[in-house]
């Protein structure tokens, strides 16, 4: 063999070498980021679906999936909404008033199977003299009067003239059973009510989702829980779904964090690229004082620096500074409208009615 020939080889060798490491050095760059220090975490919160970066004026179909249901891992034991307590801003109320006082124990046993009126919570109440407030009937107490409400509107839309009929029914059930006088307002005045009420409702309910879209390598779900947690999110109860959390935990989530559910529960994660998330906010289900909104998109920007990410809206349109800036102000603006209506944001009845 020529010189020439053994430098051609050598040549030929050292390409050769060149592109089996190139190839592996691609591979790797391209395989999903894991998380480091410690074993792959699953993530998990229920939470409602949203389609839109910005608030969205108009009705959102209402789910089971609701903000305030979203219990983080740890916290199963802990109620993070306050009972219901009916309120005439926002119900239908009428009196029940027995002819004699009557036991706790004689409420539950009359109270109608379903909670529900249509799409509409229904809810009966008990005045308790000691305290000298509603509660929800209790064993081993007696009561003088009762009241029951059904809500004049959620995001399924105003109560109706069905609706009100069957809650008429309803109540006067529970008071032929509990020998019970009631008296009910005008049928078309509550649902005039009811459809005033939608229609603020409905023109003040904003929900706004975000994305972070990877821009160089894939992420592993354990991964993107490792940095979320640095971030301030909390892992919940169910794959794929994480949770920034209010100071005042009684208030629920600030924001969720969500990605693919079939990655967070393959039997290796490890092996799951996933290439973005969403970062999902209901305005009306956190109170202004928590800053929010401040909150999430602080979040949201350090997840998008340290992870290589790009936050976008829906549609992949990156968001800037000067956007986000924005929407800021027009929160501010759609927080002024529903405290002027005493409907603050986080509040029960804001909670109640944005469900």
């Amino acid at each position: 063999m020529t010189n020439l020939q053994i430098g051609l080889a050598a040549i030929g060798g050292a390409v050769v070498l060149a592109v089996l490491l190139y190839n592996r050095w691609s591979t790797q760059r391209n395989l999903p980021l894991r998380s480091q220090g410690g074993p792959e975490l699953e993530p998990g919160l229920d939470g409602a679906p949203f389609h839109d970066p910005l608030p969205q004026q108009g009705r959102v179909e209402p789910s089971m999936d609701d903000f305030e249901t979203l219990v983080p891992q740890g916290q199963a034991g802990t109620s993070l909404v306050a009972r219901s307590q009916l309120d005439p801003l926002i119900d239908v109320l009428v009196t029940l008033v027995p002819d004699h006082p009557v036991a706790g124990e004689a409420v539950l046993a009359a109270m109608p199977r379903s909670r529900r009126i249509g799409s509409k919570p229904f809810a009966v109440e008990a005045y308790h003299s000691d305290s000298a407030s509603w509660e929800l009937p209790r064993p081993g107490r007696q009561y003088q009067s009762l009241q029951a409400g059904v809500q004049l509107a959620n995001r399924a839309g105003a109560l109706n003239e069905i609706e009100f009929s069957e809650f008429v029914n309803k109540t006067q059930l529970l008071a032929d059973q509990l020998a019970a006088h009631v008296d009910f307002p005008d049928m078309m005045a509550e649902v005039a009510r009811a459809r005033e009420l939608d229609q603020f409702a409905s023109e003040h309910d904003a929900q706004m989702s975000f994305k972070i879209r990877a821009t160089r390598a894939a992420w592993s779900p354990g991964y993107i829980v490792q940095q979320a947690e640095r971030a301030g999110f909390l892992p919940g109860a169910i794959p794929g779904r994480m949770v920034l959390p209010a100071q005042d935990t009684a208030s629920g989530p600030l924001a969720v964090l969500q990605f693919e559910i079939r990655a967070a529960l393959a039997e290796d994660p490890n092996q799951s690229a996933l290439l973005e998330f969403d970062l999902l906010f209901d305005v009306s289900k956190s109170l202004r004082s928590e800053n929010p909104y401040a909150r999430l998109r602080e979040a949201a920007q350090t997840l998008e620096t340290v992870m290589e990410g790009r936050l976008t809206d829906e549609r992949g349109v990156p968001l800037d500074a000067q956007v986000l800036d924005q929407v800021g102000t027009e929160l501010e603006a759609l927080y002024d409208q529903l405290d002027s209506r005493d409907l603050a944001a986080g509040s029960p009845l804001a909670r109640r009615l944005f469900s």
